[in-house]
């Protein structure tokens, strides 16, 4: 029986480096650790922490943010080993020089970098290795490039119109791109997040950011003070500030979008007869709340944030064709969203982990 691999290879947009660690005995956090003292030089000592790291998974890009996240990377790697650990070809079916050409399997790769500090530009250098500068990730623009070539091999009048063709279909590929796609792509260039309005408890109208990045629902100490969820005098050591803290459940409501959802199988949104018919039976008294445990945190950008376990409880299906389609299933309602970039005094936008 083959061991886990004990090294894996790490890529930042700066440089190449490999770190000594067991995916069955060592945790994420010292993970963490060991990167840290890896990178102390090129960060200036900043700890590496949740949304530093990625890895590659059939062609995708995927975040190792917790403990999770931690779990399914180790299980995806022993999904790797598995094919070469169980051969259906016999040992008599090999020949000597196949046999000889095995090599074993490559070492688990992360790619790391400080969300909050921008990638290199030319003429800086750049690594090639880190999974943003990786030539599949240019396939689109290197197509383009090869179509362009080809147009160049015609000869005469033929050439020109060849190319000026190739160039007006370029352009009405960039004019035709639907509008919700720009604001997505502008969604992933600007590190924007979801929020959502609705109301937690007797609050209403809170903007409320969901990110399935968080375990739980949470409420800001600020807040939480000032609509009376804990006491205004709560001292230093309690309710959350040495570590998140359960202060009850609360019922959580959201605003219903009265514009339907962009995709055609999706459920008809709240201003439909069937919403509506739906909403007599129930008394009339719009979306029902849903009860959640919420815990104290010190998230100082949002009021209120909605994690999976509020996800998983509405159902709520999100899409990578737009990101402000939000459609809670255990209603069919189509959910009020918005993309907030947050920016701090300087202008510098803020990522939200």
């Amino acid at each position: 029986m083959s061991v886990s691999p004990s090294v894996l290879d790490v890529h930042t947009p700066f440089s190449s480096f490999v770190v000594v660690h067991s995916l069955t005995q060592d945790s994420l956090q010292s993970l963490y650790d060991k990167l840290t003292r890896k990178v102390h030089t090129i960060y200036n000592g900043e700890r590496v922490g949740p949304g530093w790291l990625k890895y590659e998974f059939n062609g995708s890009i995927w975040d190792l943010e917790d403990d999770s996240d931690y779990t399914i990377f180790v299980w995806r790697q022993r999904q790797q080993i598995a094919p070469s650990e169980e051969d259906p070809v016999g040992p008599s079916s090999v020949s000597t020089t196949s046999a000889a050409t095995i090599t074993a399997p490559r070492n688990p790769v992360l790619h790391l970098h400080n969300p909050n500090q921008p990638l290199p530009v030319p003429p800086a250098y750049r690594n090639g290795s880190y999974y943003v500068f990786h030539p599949s990730r240019q396939i689109q623009s290197s197509a383009r490039s090869n179509r362009s070539t080809k147009s160049k091999g015609t000869t005469g009048k033929g050439k020109k119109t060849t190319q000026s063709l190739h160039s007006h279909e370029d352009q009405v590929d960039a004019d035709a791109q639907p509008s919700f796609k720009q604001v997505f792509n502008k969604f992933h260039s600007e590190n924007g997040v979801r929020t959502v309005m609705g109301s937690i408890g007797p609050v209403q109208n809170v903007r409320m950011l969901l990110k399935a990045g968080y375990r739980h629902v949470y409420i800001s100490r600020k807040f939480a003070q000032e609509h009376g969820f804990i006491p205004d005098d709560a001292a230093p050591g309690h309710y959350g500030y040495s570590g998140l803290v359960n202060i009850g459940t609360w019922p959580i409501t959201l605003t219903p979008s009265t514009v339907p959802s962009s995709l055609p199988d999706a459920p008809p949104a709240h201003g439909s007869i069937s919403s509506r018919t739906k909403r007599a039976k129930d008394g009339g008294k719009g979306p029902k709340p849903t009860m959640m445990t919420v815990y104290l945190s010190e998230e100082p950008h949002f009021d209120v944030v909605l994690g999976r376990s509020f996800i998983e409880r509405r159902q709520i299906r999100l899409t990578s064709v737009d990101p402000t389609d939000v459609v809670c299933l255990d209603t069919g309602e189509k959910i009020e969203c918005e993309l907030v970039i947050l920016k701090d005094g300087k202008g510098e936008i803020v990522t939200v982990t």
